[in-house]
């Protein structure tokens, strides 16, 4: 249902307008007869998708531990690269 009200005449307060909103009512301000404002129930924000990678985005999307650990050193590379017992393939 819509609700038309002319600014100028109007006892409602914006309370009332706003209630008439979140009850599924469109409210429109007229100055003069002419419409200048539509009052309505604001939508429910979209929800932002979790983090996803392309290949595996058919898998649902990521908790905030497994998106870190593509962005963390592994340890054992860390352990090799600190290795001096691997010289020896590099000279």
């Amino acid at each position: 249902m819509t609700i038309h009200v002319d600014i100028a005449r109007s006892t409602a307060s914006l309370a009332d307008l706003v209630a008439h909103a979140e009850n599924g009512e469109e409210v429109i301000l007229a100055r003069d007869g002419k419409p200048v404002a539509v009052v309505r129930a604001a939508e429910a924000a979209p929800v932002r998708p979790r983090f996803r990678i392309g290949a595996l985005a058919h898998l649902g999307p990521l908790t905030e531990e497994e998106a870190t650990l593509f962005l963390e050193p592994d340890p054992e590379m860390e352990r090799l690269a600190r290795s001096e017992d691997e010289d020896h393939f590099y000279r």
